[in-house]
Formats: structure tokens, sequence, C-alpha cells
């Protein structure tokens, strides 16, 4: 299994997500969050943003659906036909165990 972290833009966060809904990836958490990248914030004029909003999207999936998650997050998060700075990051972790609280079984 793998943890699934992607930074992205507010904006393209419901399409995100309904492209996931659609693909088979109904499992994911969502989080406000704020940060800056490669850029260092922004600047507009005198005032420079340097905690601009994100939204963090957690997910665990299947090593054989790995691929095809990163794949639509980064079709769909992408903004204009070769991307922009600021359209965000996807970090990608082994998960060694999950556990449903609920039943307390062991996912595999």
């Amino acid at each position: 299994m793998y943890l699934i972290r992607s930074i992205i833009r507010p904006e393209k966060v419901n399409e995100v997500l309904s492209e996931l809904l659609s693909a088979g990836f109904p499992a994911v958490t969502k989080m406000d969050v704020y940060g800056r990248g490669k850029q260092k914030g922004i600047r507009i004029g005198d005032v420079t943003y340097d905690e601009i909003p994100k939204e963090m999207l957690l997910m665990v999936v299947k090593d054989e659906d790995k691929d095809d998650a990163i794949k639509i997050i980064m079709k769909y998060a992408r903004t204009g036909a070769n991307g922009n700075y600021g359209d965000g990051k996807i970090f990608v972790s082994p998960v060694e165990e999950a556990y449903t609280i609920s039943t307390k079984t062991k996912e595999l």
C-alpha cells in the first residue's frame, strides 16, 4: 500500500475528487493547508504573501493502483496546457500497516 499526499490549488479540488471517485478511489481525506513552494510566495505590489492557501488530499491505495491515482491527480490538478507554478506537489510513501478501528481488522 502507498500513502499519496497531494497539495493542490483549492479551485482544482472538486474536479480532482470527482475524477478520483469516478475511477474507484472513494476514500480521501482533505485538509486546508497553507505554505509556499519554490516560488517563495507571491508578491503583489509592496505586499508579499508567503502563506498561500492550498488543499492537501491524503489517500492510501493498493500497490497496483498507485500509478492510476497519481495520473488522475496530475491530470486534473494541473492548470493550463503546460501547467503553472503553484499547481502543487505529490508525495508518495509506503504504508507498512493499516487497521480499521471499528472492526479491529488489519488491512492488506
